[in-house]
């Protein structure tokens, strides 16, 4: 008998139930019913901090492919915190590793993106039979081409865009939409390309207000009267590259800021005389049921994690390279984070039909 334990971790995203489903299918197919028990963790590592944990059936699996979210539930437990032993006075990593074998679990599944694939390599460190799954709607993680949940994010942030260029044009008005994506511009990239916007700001090129204003203008003098910058959330200027992480963060604290957004709105408007207004989608680029395109992945990604159980194939987390499901050691990908390299072919794309990054 095999006892398999998952859990979800992270922020949620379309396509964690369908790996889930997925995995647990495969699972019972590989091994035969009788012969596999599943374990649903709840909240991610804090369920199993706490031994939040529930022996699932075959039939919670069914009728979970279209749906968004995760049936596990997920919450953020972040890895600097992992062994720093808090008020509540737990030592995280023995309490998980507890929980491991208290539900005499031969193998742990991880759903989740770069923290959650450093806890996981951190378990793995520590003796247990973990596989982890790649998710994240900001489709950073290292090693792999794609990640569950990234092509429904963008289906949706290009919707927004395509809904925005109507009341742009009707109006006249420059409109700053905010696109996750704190550290990679990935989802920006791809949305801002499917969607015509104008201009595209992400965090891997440091953007000047006065070039966008000035793309905004040429727009302006050559008839298009509306202009649509995508910005990625984790975006910053070119004087803000200089300062570290913490300084940029206290300096927009002062300002009232979050993010760059309101900051470049209020500039352009300032420098052209434009009327400028911004967009948040925010979480709803999370929600909601996962694209077919991310089911037919999730589901190749839950079934790969099978197999990689059935070859006792453990310390990795499934990937997809050059279109080939396939798998990395946790130790190889865990804490790399995959940026939007300069000379991307997409970022060439962009700047060749006309795109402005504001550098």
């Amino acid at each position: 008998m095999r006892r398999i334990g998952i859990l979800t971790s992270g922020g949620d995203c379309p396509g964690l139930n369908a790996t889930i489903r997925g995995a647990a299918k495969a699972c019972y197919q590989l091994f035969g019913t009788e012969n596999v028990e599943i374990v649903g963790i709840s909240d991610g590592y804090a369920g199993l901090i706490n031994n939040m944990c529930k022996d699932m059936k075959p039939s919670d699996f069914s009728g979970i492919l279209t749906r968004g979210g995760t049936i596990f539930g997920t919450k953020r437990t972040p890895y600097k915190k992992m062994r720093v032993i808090e008020e509540d006075n737990v030592d995280k990593v023995k309490a998980m590793k507890e929980t491991y074998k208290k539900q005499r679990l031969d193998c742990l599944l991880t759903l989740g993106g770069n923290g959650t694939h450093k806890t996981a390599n951190l378990l793995s460190q520590e003796g247990l039979n973990v596989i982890g799954l790649p998710k994240t709607i900001d489709n950073d993680i290292y090693g792999t081409s794609v990640t569950f949940g990234f092509h429904t994010a963008v289906d949706i942030a290009t919707d927004v865009i395509d809904r925005l260029h109507s009341t742009a044009d009707s109006h006249d008005r420059i409109m700053v939409v905010e696109i996750m994506g704190n550290k990679a511009g990935w989802l920006t990239l791809y949305s801002g390309i499917a969607g015509g916007a104008d201009m595209i700001v992400i965090p891997e090129i440091p953007f000047d207000t006065d070039k966008l204003a000035e793309a905004c203008v040429k727009r302006a003098q050559s008839g298009k009267a509306f202009s649509i910058l995508a910005v990625a959330e984790g975006a910053y200027d070119k004087e803000e590259a200089k300062l570290k992480k913490k300084e940029r963060a206290r300096l927009r604290a002062e300002k009232g800021e979050v993010t760059a957004s309101n900051r470049i709105a209020k500039e352009i408007e300032a420098k052209t005389g434009m009327e400028t207004r911004v967009c948040v989608p925010g979480h709803m680029l999370r929600g909601g049921s996962p694209s077919a395109y991310d089911r037919v992945l999730a589901t190749k990604f839950g079934v790969r994690a099978a197999q990689l159980i059935k070859e006792g194939k453990f310390g990795y987390t499934v990937a997809m390279v050059k279109s080939v499901v396939t798998e990395n050691k946790l130790e190889d990908i865990a804490g790399k984070p995959k940026l939007v390299p300069m000379d991307d072919q997409l970022v060439i794309t962009a700047r060749d039909i006309g795109i402005s990054f504001g550098d």
